[in-house]
């Protein structure tokens, strides 16, 4: 089980993290909405930035998607329930909250959970 201590540092890693993605958003519309305005000479331009345009939207969904899992678990450490498996309700290792701060599995569910998903 993760120490208070520890906690106070995993939710000032899952803060940083958040107002770093949020800035990516951010960014990453800006850079869209340049690119739709962007006056294409030909289609090889037109081409390119609506490729940048795309993969620049998967970015922001995925990084949507973390900044969700982010504020998940920073409202399981004020509810008392963070670090606990969502599958299993076992204590999430310490280990595997500092590579993920915002885990919402243990390793075994997590793989469980993946398999099943895909």
């Amino acid at each position: 089980m993760a120490s208070s201590k520890q906690i106070e540092e995993l939710e000032t890693m899952l803060h940083q993290r958040q107002i770093t993605i949020e800035s990516n958003i951010t960014d990453g519309i800006d850079n869209i909405s340049k690119l739709n305005n962007l006056d294409c000479k030909d289609e090889l331009d037109f081409a390119e930035a609506s490729s940048d345009s795309f993969t620049s939207g998967i970015i922001i969904n995925q990084q949507k998607q973390e900044l969700k899992e982010i504020k998940e678990a920073l409202e399981s450490i004020k509810n008392g329930t963070y670090g606990v498996c969502e599958m299993c309700d076992e204590q999430i290792a310490i280990g595997r909250l500092k590579a993920k701060p915002f885990a919402k599995f243990c390793t075994d569910c997590r793989e469980i959970h993946e398999n099943n998903n895909n």
